[in-house]
Parts: C-alpha cells; structure tokens; sequence
C-alpha cells in the first residue's frame, strides 16, 4: 500500500512539473491573501464567502486526485472543524499577506491530509 502511495505522489508530482502553463484560478478565492484580510476587515460576511470557495476549490481537488490519492479523505474531520478550518485561512493570510488566498486554501488542503506516509 505504501508503495502504491507513494508511486501515485511521485507520478502526481511529475505530472504537476510536466505542466508548462500556471492554472488560471478564478473567483472570489483568486485574490491576494492581503486582499482577503481587507474584505473581511471592512465586511467580515465576506469572510463566509472566500471560505465557501476555498470548500468548493478543495472538493474539486479532491474530485479530481488520481484513483488511489486522497481516497478517504475527509474534508472536514472532527479534530479540525470548520471553524478551526477558517481560523487556519485567517492565519495563514495574516502571515503571508503576499501569496494568493488560494495558496492558503492548498496549505490547509495538506494540512487535512495529515503526515505523509
């Protein structure tokens, strides 16, 4: 099983590098980590709104992961609720204002995913 795993990751990771051109990601969740911080500050139901796209932007990924990658994966586990969910993005804004909200959406993607194995 490991093998497998890690045959699938090392073949997912090749196929990333193999693409020349950047993912054109588009939304809500398509700004700046610092654009975020400041729509929540002026209007924090925004922040429900950039949260609600990084949801769908993750099941997406995890739609479109190979047979074998991510199986089982639960979006939203008990030991890291929605909430605690939310707080990561806020977090990873606050420190990063400079990278794409969307790179904070992939952290918590793989934070989900837990210690590679």
């Amino acid at each position: 099983m490991g093998r497998v795993r890690s045959g699938m990751l090392v073949w997912f990771g090749l196929t990333m590098a193999v693409q020349a051109e950047p993912t054109k990601i588009v939304g809500i969740g398509a700004a700046s980590c610092a654009r975020f911080g400041a729509d929540a500050a002026a209007q924090p139901a925004m922040e429900r709104d950039y949260f609600a796209w990084a949801q769908g932007f993750m099941s997406g990924a995890l739609i479109r992961a190979p047979d074998g990658v991510d199986e089982g994966l639960d979006l939203a586990p008990p030991s890291m609720p929605l909430a605690a969910q939310a707080d990561f993005l806020r977090t990873f804004c606050a420190a990063n204002p400079a990278t794409d909200y969307s790179d904070a959406v992939r952290a918590l993607y793989h934070r989900l995913r837990g210690p590679a194995s």
